[in-house]
C-alpha cells in the first residue's frame, strides 16, 4: 500500500519592514534606490527581500539587466502589500489625529500648471494652518500624476484633464483659460485675436505628449474643424510651460498656453496673450484620488482645504 505524501504549507507571517523594502524595490526598480528611500544599506534591503522570499517560498524579484522587476508571485504580493502598508499608515495617522497631533507628511502631485503656478501659494496657506504637516509635491505631466496616484505612490493629485480610468475620483477645483502667447515684438502683439488659419501657418511650439494642456488644445482644434495638432507648423515639442515660454521669448515660435502660466510675463510686457478668433478655450483643474484607498487624516485635511479654498482661486 502506497503512503500518501503530504506537503507542508509554509506559515506566512509578513513583517512590515520586509514589505516596505520589497515595495520600494518594485516601485523604483533598483535595490540601490530602494535602500536610499528607506534609509538602509543595500545589503540590509537584499537581506529583507531574501527573508521574505524564503518565508513565502517563491521568488519575488527578477533582475533584467540593470532593472529589477517583480515575478508573477511578486506582482501578487505587491498588490496586497501596498494595501497593508497603506492601512498601517492610516492607522498611525488616525491615532495621531485622535490624540490631537496633526503632524506628518503629505505626498501629493500636480501637473505642470497647478504644480508650478497654483499649489505653492496654496501650500503656504495650508502650512499656516497646519505648521507641523510638511507637503511633498511631485510635478509631472497629467498622465504621470494619474499613474502615480493609481499606483499608490501619491495620495492625491491635481491635473488638467480627465482619463477614462474609473478607479480615479475627480473633483473640480479651479478654472483655467488657454490663450495664444506671442513675443512682445511679434507682428500680432497689437492685436486682440488671431484666426486659427493664421496660427496654422505660424511656427508653433508644442507641449509634450501626456500634457493636459496639449490634450485640451487638441480637443478644441478638432472641434473647430482642423485636423488637431497635425494642422500646425510644429517647430519644437518642449516638456514644460516654462520651457515653452522661453522658446517664445527666444523667437522660436508661438504657442497656446494657460493664462495662469503667463501672469509674470504679461505684467512685465515680455509676452502678449491673444484670443483665438471664434474659439474660447477653457478647462478645469481636477483634484484626483484613488477610489480604492482610504484617505488618511492628513490627506483628508488637505482635501478639505483645497475644496474650501478653490472658490477663491
Amino acid at each position: 500500500m502506497k503512503k500518501s505524501i503530504s506537503h507542508k504549507i509554509p506559515s506566512i507571517d509578513f513583517d512590515l519592514r520586509q514589505l516596505e523594502a520589497f515595495c520600494k524595490v518594485v516601485e523604483l526598480g533598483s535595490f540601490t534606490k530602494a535602500a536610499d528611500a528607506v534609509f538602509l544599506a543595500q545589503a540590509s534591503v537584499s537581506e529583507r527581500i531574501s527573508a521574505l522570499e524564503n518565508m513565502v517560498g517563491a521568488k519575488l524579484l527578477d533582475r533584467l539587466g540593470r532593472q529589477v522587476v517583480p515575478t508573477k508571485a511578486g506582482n501578487l504580493l505587491y498588490k496586497h502589500a501596498i494595501r497593508i502598508l497603506d492601512m498601517k499608515r492610516t492607522a498611525s495617522l488616525e491615532m495621531q489625529d485622535f490624540l490631537g497631533m496633526k503632524q506628518g507628511q503629505i505626498h501629493m502631485g500636480g501637473s505642470t500648471i497647478p504644480g508650478e503656478y497654483i499649489l505653492p501659494g496654496i501650500i503656504g496657506r495650508f502650512q499656516g494652518k497646519y505648521p507641523l504637516i510638511s507637503v511633498l509635491v511631485d510635478i509631472a505631466d497629467t498622465n504621470k500624476i494619474q499613474k502615480k496616484v493609481l499606483e499608490g505612490e501619491l495620495e492625491l493629485g491635481i491635473v488638467g484633464s480627465k482619463s477614462s480610468d474609473r478607479k480615479l475620483l475627480y473633483q473640480e477645483l479651479w478654472k483655467d483659460e488657454l490663450v495664444l502667447a506671442v513675443p512682445a515684438e511679434h507682428r500680432w502683439a497689437g492685436k486682440s485675436e488671431v484666426s486659427l488659419q493664421d496660427i496654422s501657418k505660424e511656427p508653433f511650439i508644442l507641449r509634450e505628449v501626456g500634457s493636459g494642456t496639449l490634450k485640451i488644445m487638441e480637443e478644441y482644434l478638432k472641434k473647430s474643424g482642423l485636423e488637431g495638432i497635425g494642422s500646425l507648423d510644429i517647430v519644437a515639442c518642449l516638456g514644460t510651460s516654462t520651457a515653452v515660454k522661453e522658446g517664445i521669448k527666444a523667437g522660436l515660435g508661438v504657442s497656446i498656453l494657460s493664462l495662469r502660466a503667463l501672469n509674470t510675463e504679461l505684467k512685465t510686457g515680455i509676452l502678449k496673450a491673444l484670443k483665438v478668433k471664434n474659439l474660447s478655450m477653457s478647462r478645469d483643474f481636477y483634484l484626483i484620488r484613488d477610489k480604492r484607498r482610504i484617505a488618511s487624516p492628513l490627506c483628508q485635511a488637505m482635501l478639505d482645504f483645497l475644496l474650501t479654498t478653490s472658490k477663491e482661486q
